[in-house]
């Protein structure tokens, strides 16, 4: 019979949560990182440049289909190996971290690039020119009117977005980042594998939490904007 210690859960929740500035500092990189790759994407794809608009869903078709944990040993093993063949560089001491956000870069942007293109495509027609007829510039209307509009359209599947990055980051204990699952990890090694349900728990509260916050804020971010808007 497998025994439960709920008590060790309040125990071990301080010695994970030593490890959430790391993971939160990578979850903040490859939002920054992979909203900008994915904003070019779906500049690309809308774009009507038939090159671009290729590459663009060739691009997002492929790292789609990609398993995180698979992209990520890709990235985190084929890199190094190329780039010593291709310019003679050793990244082989480069920190754990740099590798993950690489990877969850290039896998949040194929995702993200589609919810802004279908928030963009959501828009009601003729405001582009409507904005131009009153005088303003293409830039001062896409950044005045459309993207307001757009970022209230896309901001419930921006936090889905997030909050599955967030899980794909956790495959990052796989090549021994210790983050918050690594942290887990670390916990039920030091205990002979003894404990590991109240630490899987333990963990499984943090994210819920985490969830939970960025539920919240998106929440009161989509209220101002409706009364802002309104």
């Amino acid at each position: 019979m497998v025994s439960y210690n709920p008590s060790r859960v309040v125990t071990f929740l301080p010695k994970i949560l030593s490890a959430l500035p790391l993971t939160l500092w990578v979850l903040a990189l490859t939002i920054l990182f992979g909203s900008l790759l994915g904003f070019f994407l779906a500049w690309s794809q809308l774009s009507g440049e038939k090159s671009l608009s290729s590459f663009a869903r060739g691009y997002v078709f492929i790292l789609r289909c990609t398993p995180p944990i698979v992209l990520l040993f890709l990235v985190f093993y084929g890199l190094p190996r190329f780039l010593e063949w291709w310019l003679g560089i050793d990244v082989n001491d480069w920190s754990r971290s740099v590798f993950v956000i690489l990877a969850m870069t290039l896998l949040f942007a194929a995702g993200i690039s589609e919810v802004f293109k279908s928030s963009y495509q959501a828009l009601p027609k003729g405001q582009l020119e409507a904005g131009i007829s009153i005088g303003l510039t293409d830039y001062q209307t896409f950044i005045r009117i459309l993207l307001p509009q757009a970022f209230r359209i896309a901001l419930p599947n921006i936090t889905t977005a997030i909050i599955n990055l967030s899980k794909d980051i956790a495959l990052a204990y796989t090549i021994g980042l210790v983050d918050l699952m690594g942290a887990g990890n670390l916990i039920i090694s030091r205990h002979l594998g003894n404990y590991s349900l109240e630490t899987y728990t333990a963990v499984a509260i943090i994210y819920w939490a985490l969830a939970l916050i960025l539920s919240v804020c998106t929440h009161i971010v989509e209220n101002k904007l409706d009364t802002t808007q309104g």
